[in-house]
């Protein structure tokens, strides 16, 4: 048994099978609709229910609230409708636009910038390149059949002749797969990976003047959007804002510098929250958010990016919006959610 899902205002609409989530659905038939994890905890996906039922797997109370739900609201990443359905969504041009592909992967280089973080780069099959917007993600698929996600940092056009991608990965001690790649993982190493997922990337429609917000490997995704906007030539004013606890955590500071260098409307505002006596830390200090209200206190006519920690990018979308003015739509996330935040509420 299959079901229709209409998108409004859009019109457009999709089929779903039986049991199938909504977003799985819009995925496999390249439909844009806004999402980030795919895994309940984020709430990038939520959406109005106008008309028929769905049943909500598995998800997070801060993502959907049992109020929320009551009130018409729907999580398209775990709603499976019951009978045919309208929602009310906005429509991504372009998050659809590339196919989602399995294939296999080679770890060619692993550097440790920090201690904590690897920058890994992989080799993708040849003369295959992986096609992709600046800020989407790709899923590892482990050996027990469980995935990781991690965004691009490298824009798609410096794959070149011998396709690669770039990652950069925090280990978070007894995680599954940042445990291998802290351990045992070494050059020439094969994973499995699928993609490109996510509806985080650059809306190149818009002429508004751009915030870049990062906290810790959130810069991944936002190294990737400010190399593509140094290809196309794009001319908005864009601030880079990164919030990391000590300095040792910017551990892609030298080349946030030189980009802000070459790109004439780059500017670059780095942000600790905990410098530590040896840091001889004389510039921003604080919540990376709240430094951008201190310079930006009216943000109506922005365009916000924000992506890392789920604290981070819950805290700034709610004071962006209600203190400084922001309109919700401008404000494209994502969250970077661990296990640990898709289990826990």
């Amino acid at each position: 048994m299959t079901f229709t899902v209409t998108v409004q205002p859009s019109g457009r609409s999709f089929s779903v099978e039986r049991d199938e989530p909504i977003l799985a659905a819009a995925i496999r038939q390249g439909i844009g609709l806004p999402y980030g994890c795919k895994d309940g905890a984020c709430g990038t996906c939520k959406s109005r229910l106008l008309e028929g039922r769905v049943i909500h797997g598995v998800h997070q109370h801060k993502a959907l609230s049992v109020e929320e739900e009551e009130g018409g609201f729907t999580l398209t990443c775990c709603a499976a409708p019951q009978t045919d359905v309208v929602i009310e969504a906005r429509t991504v041009a372009g998050a659809g636009e590339f196919p989602v592909r399995k294939m296999p992967t080679r770890v060619t280089t692993i550097e440790r910038p920090a201690p904590d973080v690897a920058v890994i780069k992989m080799q993708l099959p040849a003369n295959d390149p992986l096609r992709y917007h600046a800020g989407q993600y790709v899923e590892f698929i482990l050996r027990d059949g469980s995935r990781r996600s991690y965004s691009m940092a490298n824009a798609p056009h410096t794959q070149g002749d011998k396709p690669w991608i770039e990652l950069h990965i925090r280990h978070m001690p007894g995680g599954k797969f940042t445990d291998q790649v802290f351990g045992g993982m070494k050059e020439r190493d094969i994973l499995r990976m699928e993609g490109p997922f996510g509806s985080f990337f650059l809306r190149e429609d818009s002429t508004k003047p751009m915030v870049l917000l990062a906290s810790g490997t959130g810069f991944a995704p936002i190294k990737a959007i400010i190399e593509e906007m140094q290809f196309k030539a794009i001319a908005r004013p864009a601030v880079l804002y990164w919030g990391c606890r000590s300095k040792a955590d910017l551990y892609l500071h030298d080349w946030a510098i030189q980009a802000a260098h070459d790109i004439p409307n780059l500017t670059y505002i780095p942000v600790l929250s905990e410098p530590k006596p040896e840091d001889a830390w004389t510039d921003r200090t604080g919540f990376v958010h709240q430094a951008v209200m201190a310079d930006l206190p009216d943000l109506s006519r922005h365009q916000v990016y924000a992506c890392g920690a789920p604290i981070m990018v819950e805290s700034a979308q709610r004071d962006f919006v209600a203190k400084c003015g922001l309109p919700e739509e401008e404000f494209l996330a994502d969250s970077f959610t661990s296990e640990a935040d898709k289990h826990g509420d």
